[in-house]
C-alpha cells in the first residue's frame, strides 16, 4: 500500500499518511494538511515541478530557494538537516526531485484558493501568478488559463458527455440554477468567464461564493473527464481536491461527492482535505454500506439518483477502500498524524469518535440541551 512519511517539515513533526482509493486528510486550521498534500505532488510528480520551475527562468539547484518556489513565500527554512520524508519508501529531498517521475503528471491537484486565481473572471499562465503562490496553485492556473484561452471555451457548462447526465444535472440543481456558465465578452470587450441567466450576463465577482469556488473545480476536472469511450486520462492517476466543500451548500456538497464517486470508477486515486463532516459522513456509509454487503441500489438512493445510469458508479463505490487521516497539534505546536478510518462514534479514542473533532461540537451542544431539558423535568 502506497504511503507517505514527513518527519520535521514545518511543523509537521510525524506525519504518516497511507493511501486508500479515496483518502481524506481532516485536522483544524493551520495543521499542515495542504503540506502534506504538496508533498504527495512531489512523490510523484518531483520533475514536473523543477522543469516548470526552470522553464520559467527559476534558479533550482539551491534546496532552500527550491523549498520556497515550491511551498510558497517563507517556507525557505521549512526544509533542515533534521528533515526526512519518503514516498513509497523512497526518500525525497530537494535534489532528488528532478529525478522524481518521468516530467508527465501523474497527479492532478485542485487547490483550495482556486477562485482567488480567477477573480477578474481570468487565469494566469504559471509564470504570470505571483511567486509567492505555491507551486501546486500557480500549474493549477496555468490549466485554466489553457481552458479559456482553447477557441472551443465558448459553453463550459452544462456540456454535453462531459459528465453523466445525472451528476451534471444534480451540480445544475444545486449550484446554477439553469444559468450558463462560459467564455464571454465583457462590457469593455474583453474575454471573461461569465455566468449567463437568461438576458443577464454576471462577470465573475457577482457570482455567489459557492458559484465561484465550484467551478474552478469542475473545469479543472474536465481534462480527467474524456467525452470518448475512455474513462480516464492516460497518464493522470491521481487528484487532489482541497476542502471541496467550500462556499457550498449540502445539497452541493452531495453533488461535488457524487462526482468523486464518478472519478473513483473512472480508476483515479482521489485525495481529499476538509472541515466538513458531511465529507466524513459519506465516507462512514459507503463502509457500513460495504461491511454489510448492501444493494448497489442504496447508495443511489443515498445521492437521490436513478439506479440505472448509476449502477456502475454505486457498485464500484462498495468496492473502494476508505482511508481518513486526522493531523492535528500536540502542546508543542507540532502536527503529528493520526488514522481514524474506522469512524467508529463508539471508539475510546476521542480522536476516532469525533472523527478528527468535526462531531465534537454537534455532541457537545447535544449534551447541553440535554441537560436542559432533564433539568426542566426534574
Amino acid at each position: 500500500m502506497l504511503s507517505l512519511s514527513i518527519k520535521n517539515f514545518a511543523h509537521l513533526q510525524s506525519v504518516n499518511l497511507d493511501f486508500g482509493d479515496l483518502t481524506i486528510l481532516v485536522g483544524p486550521q493551520g495543521a499542515g494538511k495542504s503540506l502534506a498534500l504538496q508533498w504527495l505532488k512531489l512523490g510523484l510528480d518531483g520533475r514536473q515541478i523543477v522543469e516548470v520551475l526552470k522553464q520559467s527562468g527559476y534558479t533550482t539547484d539551491k534546496p532552500d530557494v527550491l523549498i520556497e518556489h515550491i511551498f510558497g513565500e517563507g517556507m525557505a527554512t521549512a526544509w533542515h538537516s533534521g528533515t526526512k520524508v519518503q514516498f513509497d519508501g523512497i526518500n525525497i529531498t530537494p535534489k532528488s526531485l528532478e529525478g522524481v517521475g518521468n516530467g508527465i503528471e501523474k497527479l492532478f491537484f485542485i487547490p483550495a484558493h482556486r477562485a482567488l486565481l480567477i477573480s477578474d473572471g481570468w487565469a494566469l499562465p504559471f509564470q504570470k501568478v505571483p511567486r509567492t503562490t505555491p507551486a501546486v496553485a500557480r500549474l493549477f492556473s496555468q490549466n485554466l488559463y489553457d481552458r479559456f484561452s482553447s477557441k472551443d471555451a465558448g459553453v463550459l457548462f452544462p456540456v454535453e458527455k462531459r459528465l453523466k447526465r445525472e451528476i451534471r444535472d444534480q451540480i445544475d440543481a444545486a449550484v446554477f440554477h439553469g444559468g450558463t456558465v462560459g467564455i464571454q465578452e465583457d462590457a469593455q470587450h474583453a474575454k471573461r468567464l461569465q455566468l449567463v441567466h437568461g438576458a443577464m450576463h454576471l462577470p465573475f465577482m457577482t457570482w455567489t461564493s459557492g458559484q465561484r469556488e465550484f467551478t474552478p473545480l469542475l473545469l479543472g476536472l474536465y481534462d480527467l473527464l474524456p467525452r470518448t469511450k475512455q474513462r480516464k486520462h492516460k497518464t493522470t492517476n491521481w487528484i487532489v481536491i482541497e476542502e471541496p466543500e467550500m462556499g457550498l451548500h449540502p445539497k452541493a456538497i452531495t453533488a461535488v461527492l457524487l462526482l468523486v464517486l464518478d472519478l473513483l470508477w473512472r480508476g483515479y486515486r482521489v485525495v481529499l482535505s476538509t472541515h466538513s463532516p458531511h465529507v466524513l459522513t459519506m465516507v462512514w456509509m459507503m463502509q457500513r454500506l460495504k461491511e454489510s454487503q448492501a444493494d448497489y441500489r442504496l447508495v443511489c438512493k443515498a445521492f437521490g439518483t436513478d439506479p440505472g445510469p448509476m449502477m456502475e458508479v454505486a457498485k464500484a463505490a462498495l468496492t473502494k477502500t476508505y482511508k481518513v487521516h486526522l493531523l492535528a497539534f500536540d502542546q508543542s505546536g507540532k502536527v503529528s498524524s493520526t488514522n481514524i478510518s474506522s469512524l467508529d462514534p463508539f471508539d475510546d479514542d476521542e480522536r476516532v469518535a469525533e472523527w478528527g473533532g468535526l462531531t465534537q461540537y454537534s455532541s457537545a451542544f447535544a449534551d447541553a440541551v440535554s441537560s436542559a431539558v432533564n433539568a426542566a423535568d426534574s
